[in-house]
């Protein structure tokens, strides 16, 4: 019987791995879950605020940044370069900001509030510029005063 090619039956050991592509497949799923219903539970004005508080932000002198300011009654003016405007409505503001940056989309657009306005106000303003197609928004505030 040796040479009739019998041979004896082997024993398997037991595999001891996870199989871990069905835990691939959910986490996946939940993935797409994810990027989909996040953008829903977010609501409110884009800001992209600075990582350090200490140094300010430098400007691109080659480009002239379109400054709209709200003054304590609530009016807004925009300063474009070395002009300034009359108050205007804030679907005004809205417009003129959206034509500007349909020529130029590389404009900064800032923000000047007066610090008695209602915080409601400068993020309606916040809300429009957004909407006029400025992706980056930024505010302008002054350096605390050195009691000397």
């Amino acid at each position: 019987m040796k040479g009739m090619g019998m041979m004896p039956p082997r024993h398997r050991k037991p595999m001891s791995e996870i199989n871990v592509v069905p835990y691939i497949d959910v986490m996946l799923v939940l993935l797409v879950i994810f990027m989909v219903t996040a953008p829903m539970l977010t609501q409110g004005v884009k800001v992209d605020l600075p990582e350090t508080t200490s140094e300010p932000i430098q400007a691109d002198k080659t480009v002239e940044s379109i400054v709209v300011s709200v003054d304590s009654n609530g009016a807004y003016f925009m300063e474009i370069g070395d002009d300034s405007s009359q108050a205007m409505a804030l679907e005004a503001v809205r417009d003129r900001v959206a034509k500007i940056l349909a020529q130029r989309s590389d404009r900064e657009v800032l923000v000047r509030g007066d610090e008695n306005v209602g915080y409601g106000t400068v993020v309606r303003l916040m809300a429009q510029l957004q909407a006029a197609g400025a992706s980056n928004v930024g505010l302008i505030t002054e350096a605390p005063r050195s009691n000397e």
